[in-house]
């Protein structure tokens, strides 16, 4: 779905001037004769913010999917999970989440640096059993700008769920997932000593369970494709700049601020050293 937009005021009732929703499921709706079906689900349901008791159930979530694509429209589908409310509601509007530390793919951040448009998927097997969709636009923000703006934030002690970047979600649309379909689920006991949050352990990230790993001799060795000049330079660039860094540091010298600071620190001993031969 798009969003939709108001415009003009009919006494206090803003009115809408596009139906919510994408060309094609329109197209697909004429085709299968649902429009004025989907009519009434749009003005019943399709909201462009959060209402009070869609932000309580966002509040006492423990995971959620989301959706995105790359510029090319490839898409991605994931499972996001933490403690109760780490989705954030922000405002009536804006919705944030941790990301933790993963397998290293960043396969959603990458396609956010794409492609802002993002969809999250809640659903409630255990309680009341219903779903929340959650359209919009997503941004990275570092940590420490993200707790600067939102100093409320809490901080999690947990080594595994401490947030890496965070995720920030402008809603464009949200609305129900009905009921009918859904599930009724029990959570199980916890065993051992809960989830893993943050492991390498081979066997607790789930071992080889489809196999893949164990038929990669078979696929042969994965080379990367050759970047292109321009990566090369940029790539050039990036590490010239690390390394004249370093060697600031080598030498106790730093910005005096930020993270680049090196007051009082020890002088580094060096990662790599610049050679002089030809």
């Amino acid at each position: 779905m798009s969003t939709f937009e108001h415009a003009g005021q009919q006494g206090t009732t803003a009115l809408r001037t596009n139906r919510p929703g994408s060309d094609g499921e329109h197209l697909v709706q004429q085709r299968m004769g649902t429009t004025e079906r989907a009519d009434r689900f749009y003005a019943d349901q399709v909201l462009d913010r959060l209402n009070p008791r869609m932000r309580e159930f966002v509040n006492r979530q423990e995971m959620f999917f989301l959706a995105t694509a790359d510029r090319h429209g490839a898409c991605d589908n994931t499972f996001r999970a933490g403690p109760p409310g780490f989705l954030h509601v922000l405002d009536d509007a804006t919705l944030a989440y941790p990301e933790y530390r993963g397998n290293g793919v960043q396969a959603s951040l990458g396609n956010i640096e794409e492609n802002p448009q993002v969809g999250i998927l809640m659903v409630d097997f255990l309680r009341d059993r219903i779903g929340l969709h959650v359209n919009g636009w997503a941004r990275s923000v570092a940590d420490d700008e993200m707790r600067r703006a939102h100093p409320w934030l809490p901080a999690d002690q947990v080594p595994g769920r401490r947030a890496l970047v965070w995720v920030v979600i402008t809603v464009e649309e949200a609305y129900i997932h009905c009921a009918k379909h859904i599930p009724h689920l029990q959570k199980a006991p916890a065993r051992g000593h809960g989830r893993p949050w943050g492991t390498d352990d081979f066997k607790r990230k789930g071992g080889d369970f489809f196999g893949a790993a164990s038929e990669a001799p078979e696929r042969g060795p994965f080379l990367p494709p050759p970047r292109p000049e321009a990566d090369a330079a940029t790539w050039k660039a990036e590490a010239e700049r690390v390394l004249a860094r370093a060697e600031r540091y080598a030498v106790g010298e730093g910005t005096g601020t930020g993270a680049e600071s090196t007051a009082g620190a020890p002088p580094f001993s060096g990662w790599f050293s610049r050679s002089t031969s030809v």
